[in-house]
């Protein structure tokens, strides 16, 4: 269509042009003769409305020069990138438009001087946007330039994507160095919190190493039972640790931290929609991340009596369902459960169930009481303390008879308050003091003066009772002043006090009036 009109075009300016030549009468002719250059105009606008319309329409600029650099056409993306409207360029040079500082840098002397493309960024004086220039020659038969084609493509958007990209990037890479960094943490810490193996030598603790040799490599769901503070979760993770899941995950539940009408949901988790408040993509509970693994349940006594038949249905079955889901989900966990209370009293008052005990029950394992153990005391003291003067950069000591202090201790609250002695006594000591009786003392309730010379390695138990008893009818006498008074706090007779004062070689006050 193009050339057919350029063809016609052509044709009557070349038959115009002609008659103008010749010299013909045109005013006899003139009808015929507005008639040609009306057809002419209307081809020249037609191809010329033609070509701007597809300009209009393109997203980049388009900025052409005849060979001398006049500016020709300019479309309206030009307008909108650069904010210039055609008014202000077209007819006018390039050059002339330069010195105006409507222009900087412009590529077209650059094109019309080498006849080849050229590249550039440039920057609109204004409004600032940014814009990759390239411009083009377009040359006749003889190769001079004939016109420049200017293609403005704006950049601002890209270089604003380009940095938003970059800060995304950025982020992306400081959130994986931190996943990776927080990873690494927690390995560190779940390491950390799985070399706490069984400390001591006493026959108890040796008894409590065999019994988890004996069941570590084996599946079996084990229930162990202790006081508080007596390292049921430590005899977890050396079970674990020796097992054949040791590389797969390990989640620990303490079923009294949560509340009862959460613990269903953190157990067995929930589908979509399940309740109101719930999240719309659900929710994985801590059975199935355990899956290939091990689930721990301590305080498995204080597990509400709905939840335990669940709790024996994954057993029996290995699968859970979703609170409001309708698929079950099968499982491959081995549990191991503790608990500090008598669960066969629990039974028998009927707030557990028998038949989830003896499921819970297949290999059990008692800790005794630390009291009860008390040749492990110095050992795992002594072990603590190296901890905490590592952790505090100290170097602290305890004396002998710090530690027969702590013999002396009931430790009702068993390991965990030994080990919350030790860091206590490391944070007050000096940099490298040695912990002082006293100290120890006031943190026991007991009084330094009845350990005094107690040496056990060099005295019997009689040997041990009697220095004690002396020591406490010399505070006695000491206080109160005479033997009847003595007795009396003693709750003794007196005549027991005059006794035992002679056979200890304590010497009383009215003996001391009669020596003098």
């Amino acid at each position: 269509m193009k050339n057919r009109i350029d063809s016609s075009e052509a044709i009557l300016k070349d038959l115009i042009s002609k008659i103008e030549k010749q010299n013909w009468d045109i005013s006899s002719h003139q009808e015929l003769f507005a008639g040609l250059q009306k057809v002419l105009s209307e081809l020249t606008e037609a191809r010329e409305l033609d070509f701007r319309e597809i300009g209009d329409h393109l997203y980049d600029g388009i900025y052409i020069t005849d060979g001398n650099g006049k500016t020709l056409y300019v479309n309206a993306a030009y307008t909108r990138i650069t904010g210039i409207r055609s008014e202000e360029v077209v007819g006018k040079y390039v050059d002339e438009l330069l010195m105006e500082g409507v222009y900087l840098n412009a590529v077209t002397p650059e094109v019309i001087k080498h006849k080849n493309q050229v590249n550039s960024m440039g920057e609109s004086l204004r409004n600032g946007t940014k814009m990759l220039i390239t411009g083009s020659p377009i040359l006749d038969a003889e190769g001079n330039v004939k016109k420049v084609v200017i293609i403005d493509r704006e950049i601002t958007d890209l270089l604003q994507m380009k940095s938003d990209l970059e800060a995304s990037q950025k982020q992306i890479k400081a959130v994986e160095k931190d996943k990776i960094k927080s990873a690494l943490e927690v390995e560190h810490l779940r390491k950390l919190h799985l070399k706490k193996n069984m400390i001591g030598s006493s026959l108890e603790t040796r008894q409590v190493i065999k019994s988890i040799q004996q069941v570590a490599g084996l599946d079996v769901t084990v229930l162990i039972t202790g006081e508080t503070g007596a390292g049921k979760e430590v005899v977890a993770n050396e079970i674990y640790m020796n097992s054949a899941r040791k590389n797969g995950p390990f989640i620990k539940v303490n079923c009294a931290a949560i509340p009862a009408n959460l613990l269903e949901a953190e157990l067995f988790g929930y589908a979509r929609g399940a309740f109101t408040g719930a999240t719309t993509s659900g929710k994985t509970g801590l059975f199935e991340l355990a899956d290939k693994g091990t689930i721990m349940l301590d305080e498995i006594g204080d597990m509400p009596m709905e939840l335990q038949s669940k709790l024996l249905r994954v057993i029996q079955h290995k699968e859970i369902t979703r609170i409001g889901g309708a698929k079950p989900v099968k499982l491959d966990v081995r549990i191991l459960s503790a608990t500090n209370c008598e669960l066969k009293d629990l039974v028998k008052q009927g707030r557990f169930r028998e038949d989830l005990y003896y499921r819970l029950n297949v290999f059990p394992i008692h800790i005794p009481p630390l009291r009860s153990r008390d040749q492990d005391i110095e050992i795992l003291a002594r072990h603590f303390l190296e901890i905490y003067n590592s952790k505090y950069a100290k170097n602290t000591a305890i004396e002998p008879l710090g530690f027969e202090m702590m013999r002396q201790y009931s430790w009702p609250g068993n390991i965990r308050e030994l080990q919350n002695i030790i860091e206590r006594l490391v944070i007050v000591s000096e940099q490298d003091g040695t912990i002082s009786n006293e100290q120890i003392g006031n943190l026991l309730n007991i009084h330094p003066s009845y350990m005094t010379e107690l040496v056990v390695e060099e005295m019997g138990l009689k040997e041990i009772v009697s220095n004690i008893e002396k020591k406490t009818i010399e505070k006695a006498l000491a206080l109160c002043g005479s033997t009847r008074k003595a007795a009396k706090v003693l709750k003794v007779d007196q005549s027991t006090i005059v006794k035992k004062a002679k056979k200890l070689g304590i010497v009383l006050r009215d003996e001391k009036t009669h020596r003098q």
